[in-house]
């Protein structure tokens, strides 16, 4: 198979990271209207339309969780599958390499990551035969954020005090049920795919299969059309919000698909797209020739595959210095400035912070030291980190989900008197007690974007533990000017997450009754 099969794939990948597409682009923007003015969930979608953009004149990740690789592929019959995965594989290596895909496939015993995507399920594969005579070829992006707030049911059962029965208002209830579950963990506004029936592996894989359905389209089941758009309207009324900040927009879209089930078996599975809803795809003649490429306008425009759009220095004007009130911080925090803060204030960080997730959070519990921490600020992020000539440089730069932490982070808060931990969808009360016991605040960034945060970080001093845990667990310190946060877990015992959650909750519980 020739050359040409690897570069339309590799340029598959790039668009796929790099550009969303024009359906989830115009609801994004279309209900941006639907926010208070000067509302933190107004700020999320403007910070999200300017990441957007971004990413695309860049080239670069919308979001540096660059995610589960998955190639939907139909072919016509006869034609070289083994051929054709060579060449998917040999693009992820490449796009890896050039910075597209964050190093993302690790070793589920040992820890290590592959540092090229590529491993035992990595990257993903649906191969399917059609009767047409081009191939069909497509690709899904999915964060590990989004996915870990998949879900799955068996009915019958009983959510917020309400029986789910085998039926469309149990199927209902469960759906509503995974997105309060989800609030900002998943980097809402959320896009969900359903599966109705299955088996556990069958209803997941189908449930995700929705995803590569166009948002404008209706279901041609009547009653499942009837059920998507009744799940839309309620789920919007739960009032969760971008990123979980409270507000209107909650989801953008939902799709519900139907498989046979055995007697004994009701499964309804759930996969929560976040905001950055990446999938891309090219039908292509039998010489690997790109006849049309999918889910954009005909006349949309893309840089040129150039490497050097990834590498070169771009001054990049965010604007939120000009927000009357967002409030500059400089960074080591002090006592003061910690006990100044409050849930809701929007701040500008200023100077040095440090990079910390699972790995590091678990080899700090379980003992082991980071002196240059200390008294300062963890950020929850696995940048996409490119290096050229001994010198590092941040190419996408987003939170991951801070939840995890969880177990940890309270001690290590203690342990290094940090000041700010950083990061994106809330943390547990653990967490907020330590921050009102020893000063210190939540501070939530915009989740998936990447860029935005990219351009904030100025400098890249330092890398430590990068041998041990690979790249994106690794501490990269970081000098960043005007990064973007909102604080919603302050050190007075103060937490917008438990909150909206609450809100939300009782919006929930009405409408089971």
């Amino acid at each position: 198979m020739s050359c040409n099969w690897e570069n339309v794939v590799l340029e598959l990948i790039r668009r796929t990271s790099s550009s969303l597409p024009e359906d989830v682009v115009q609801v994004l923007e279309l209900n941006r209207s639907l926010e208070q003015s000067g509302s933190n969930a107004e700020l999320a979608l403007e910070l999200v339309s300017k990441n957007i953009q971004m990413a695309k004149n860049r080239s670069m990740p919308i979001c540096q969780d660059t995610g589960t690789i998955s190639f939907y592929i139909s072919t016509p019959i006869g034609f070289d599958q083994l051929a054709l995965e060579k060449a998917c594989v040999n693009a992820v290596s490449k796009a890896t390499e050039i910075g597209f895909l964050r190093q993302n496939s690790v070793d589920s015993v040992d820890g290590k990551n592959s540092g090229n995507n590529l491993g035992p399920g990595s990257p993903t594969f649906h191969f399917h035969q059609h009767s047409e005579s081009h191939v069909d070829l497509r690709l899904i992006l999915k964060g590990g954020g989004c996915e870990n707030m998949s879900a799955q049911y068996s009915l019958p059962t009983t959510i917020q005090g309400k029986r789910c029965d085998r039926d469309l208002d149990g199927v209902r209830a469960v759906v509503l049920d995974a997105i309060f579950q989800a609030q900002g963990k998943g980097c809402g506004p959320g896009f969900i795919g359903v599966c109705i029936g299955g088996d556990r592996a069958s209803g997941y894989d189908y449930a995700k299969q929705q995803l590569l359905r166009t948002l404008d389209d209706v279901n041609t089941d009547p009653k499942l059309a009837e059920l998507e758009a009744l799940i839309m309207s309620d789920a919007n009324k739960l009032e969760i919000g971008p990123m979980g900040f409270g507000g209107k927009f909650t989801i953008g879209g939902c799709k519900v698909g139907k498989l046979n089930r055995l007697p004994a078996s009701f499964f309804v599975s759930v996969s929560y797209m976040c905001w950055a809803y990446r999938r891309r795809g090219v039908l292509l003649d039998l010489q690997g020739n790109a006849k049309e490429w999918l889910y954009q306008n005909p006349d949309e425009k893309f840089p040129a595959l150039n490497e050097s759009n990834i590498s070169k220095d771009q001054t990049i004007t965010i604007g939120l210095a000009q927000k009357p009130n967002a409030r500059k911080l400089q960074l080591p925090l002090d006592e003061n400035a910690v006990r100044s803060l409050k849930s809701g204030d929007i701040v500008l960080l200023n100077g040095k912070m440090f990079t910390g997730r699972d790995e590091i959070h678990k080899y700090l519990f379980k003992g082991g030291d980071i002196p240059q921490i200390r008294g300062g600020v963890i950020y929850h992020c696995g940048p996409v980190v490119l290096e050229k000539n001994g010198h590092y440089k941040i190419i996408a730069a987003g939170p991951t989900t801070s939840i995890r932490e969880e177990p940890y982070q309270a001690d290590v808060i203690e342990k290094f008197a940090i000041k700010a931990v950083v990061g994106k969808g809330g943390m547990g009360q653990k967490t907020l007690d330590a921050c009102k016991k020893f000063g210190c605040v939540y501070l939530h960034a915009i989740g998936g974007a990447a860029q935005i945060y990219a351009a904030c970080v100025t400098n890249v001093p330092a890398v430590y533990l990068k041998e041990k845990f690979g790249s994106p667990e690794a501490v990269w310190e970081m000098e960043v000017r005007d990064f973007p946060a909102v604080v919603t877990m302050d050190s007075h015992g103060n937490s917008l997450h438990q909150n909206v959650n609450d809100d939300s909750k009782a919006r929930i519980v009405s409408m089971m009754m």
